[in-house]
Order: structure tokens, then C-alpha cells, then sequence
């Protein structure tokens, strides 16, 4: 496969830019990868471990000359970068992210981009728990699903080279709608991490269990919980405020299903309790067989050695 860009520049070097660097790096995607990231820290991480082919101590720098920047910041600060990197940007780039929430997104960093450079949000829909510069790997994308969202009006070639490149590095795309995007987000991902979250917190609330118990008696459903809500807490405070009405509405759907649980469960409407876990578990097989997860008992975690 041919190179989609020449230069792609990649601000905020944590795990997704981390793990796209080394990813485009190997398949040579790019003649050149370069880096920022606001901590001098994090820069000089990046540069002791060889993550980038340069890394660079400023935005106008980082984006001089580049076909294609991607925004790997959290989504509260996206628009300020927008908004700093806009001047430099050379004509005819384009323009990506990866953030989990694409409607806000759009609006806050469009009116900040030249009109001869191209917009295309994007969502790998890929993570883990951890975060920093050595935490990425370049197969983190692989056999996953990666969300094209192109505003209205956006030019095709640049998408089609948008996907090239997200293909390149293992992903399955599609193309979706921001605002549809921003609603199955809220039912997949984002819900999910705010009861996540909400369990963990309960476990600590609740005095008559201790914290030593809590450790080491845990069963997988709950350090499942533990695993989703360690994950950035920067990142998930900007999802939850920047998709803030589809992430309301599967709340209250949720909360109607847990009080129609409860009445069950109250009552000892057992039929009610199989036929709602017979008709979830089918979600699950779903999912193992669509290739997005594994049937082993331990849930992909892998043998301890």
C-alpha cells in the first residue's frame, strides 16, 4: 500500500497517538510522523523511547508542513489547539481527531480551520485503561472499528484518504453521522463507564465492606468495573459534558430497565428475571461472533505467568 500523507502530525501523545504513531511508522503509512504534547515530560518520554519520528516542543512546529493532523487531546481541548494551529496549517491538509464525541467536536474546532484545509473527525473505537506515552502498541486498532464522521460538504478524496490510513493500520471502517454517532456512543461506551464508574464508587461508599475485601474477593464482574473506571478521568469528564443530552437519555432508559429489575426481583417474578437475561446474553454472542471479543473465561485477560 502506498502512503496516503507524507507528513502526519499527531498533538497529544498518549495512548491512541502513541499507538497510531507506532502502527503508521510500521506499515509506512507516512514518510514522517511527528509529535507534540503540551508536558515537557510527556515530549521527553516520547523522545527517549523513539515514538515519533521527531517530536516537536510547539504546535506550529508540530504542524508545519503536514498532510494530515490528528487531534489526540481530550475534547474540552480541542478547540483551544483549533484555534492556536489554525494560522499554521498548511493549504490543502487535513484535519482529524479521535475523540469519543464527534457533534460537539465539530462545532467547537470547524470555525477555527482555514477553508483550504479539510475536516474529517474520526473515532477508534479501541482503548484501555492506561494512558501516558509508553502506553501505546501498535496493534491496539486491529480488527477494530474505527468511525468516520465527515461533516456536510466534506471533500471525499480526503475522506477516502482518511480511511486508507485507518485501514492501513488494522482497522474496519464506516461512516456515520454526528449526531447519530454521539446517541450509539452514549449506549456502547459512554453509559457504560459512568455505572461503571458509579459501581466502583459504591463498592468504597459502602462502610460494612472493607476496602481489603473489596480487593480480594472481587469476582470479573466487578473488576470489569474496576478496569473501565480507571481509564482517564480527564477524557471521560469532557465525554460526559460534551455529549451531555444522548448520555441523559440512555440514563433514564437505564434507570427504567433497573426499576422493572428491581419490581422483579422484589416480587419473585423469576420469569421476567430469565426471559430479560436470556434475551442480554444473546447481545453477547453478538459481539464474539462479530470478532470484537473473545469467549475465553478470562474475558482476553490471558494466563498469569
Amino acid at each position: 500500500m502506498s502512503a496516503p500523507y507524507n507528513r502526519v502530525a499527531l498533538i497529544g501523545l498518549g495512548l491512541i497517538a502513541g499507538s497510531m504513531a507506532l502502527a503508521i511508522r510500521r506499515a509506512g503509512l507516512a514518510g514522517e510522523v511527528t509529535g507534540f504534547a503540551r508536558s515537557a515530560e510527556t515530549r521527553d518520554v516520547a523522545r527517549e523511547i523513539g515514538l515519533c519520528d521527531r517530536i516537536c516542543d510547539s504546535l506550529a512546529e508540530v504542524v508545519e508542513g503536514a498532510d494530515l493532523v490528528v487531534l489526540c487531546v481530550p475534547v474540552g481541548a480541542m478547540e483551544g489547539v483549533a484555534r492556536e494551529i489554525g494560522p499554521h496549517l498548511k493549504p490543502g491538509a487535513t484535519v482529524s481527531d479521535v475523540g469519543s464525541v464527534k457533534r460537539a467536536v465539530i462545532e467547537a474546532v470547524g470555525p477555527h480551520l482555514p477553508d483550504a484545509v479539510h475536516f474529517v473527525p474520526a473515532h477508534p473505537l479501541a482503548g484501555t485503561e492506561h494512558s501516558g506515552p509508553r502506553s501505546g502498541f501498535a496493534e491496539l486498532f486491529e480488527g477494530r472499528w474505527t468511525l468516520i464522521v465527515p461533516p456536510e460538504g466534506a471533500d471525499e478524496d480526503a475522506v477516502q484518504r482518511l480511511e486508507t490510513l485507518w485501514q492501513g493500520i488494522g482497522a474496519h471502517t464506516d461512516r456515520m453521522e454526528a449526531d447519530h454517532h454521539d446517541l450509539v456512543l452514549a449506549v456502547t461506551s459512554h453509559a457504560p463507564h459512568l455505572i461503571a464508574y458509579t459501581m466502583v464508587g459504591v463498592a468504597d461508599d459502602l462502610r460494612r465492606v472493607t476496602d481489603s475485601e473489596v480487593i480480594k474477593y472481587s469476582a470479573a464482574g466487578f473488576r470489569d468495573f474496576t478496569r473501565i473506571a480507571a481509564s482517564d478521568p480527564t477524557m471521560w469528564r469532557d465525554v460526559f459534558l460534551n455529549n451531555r443530552d444522548a448520555t441523559l437519555e440512555i440514563l433514564g432508559r437505564f434507570t427504567e430497565e433497573l426499576f422493572a429489575l428491581q419490581r422483579a426481583i422484589r416480587t419473585g417474578d423469576g420469569d421476567h428475571l430469565h426471559a430479560y437475561f436470556t434475551r442480554t446474553r444473546a447481545i453477547r454472542r453478538g459481539i464474539i461472533e462479530a470478532g470484537q471479543d473473545t469467549d475465553a473465561p478470562d474475558f482476553g485477560r490471558g494466563k498469569k505467568t
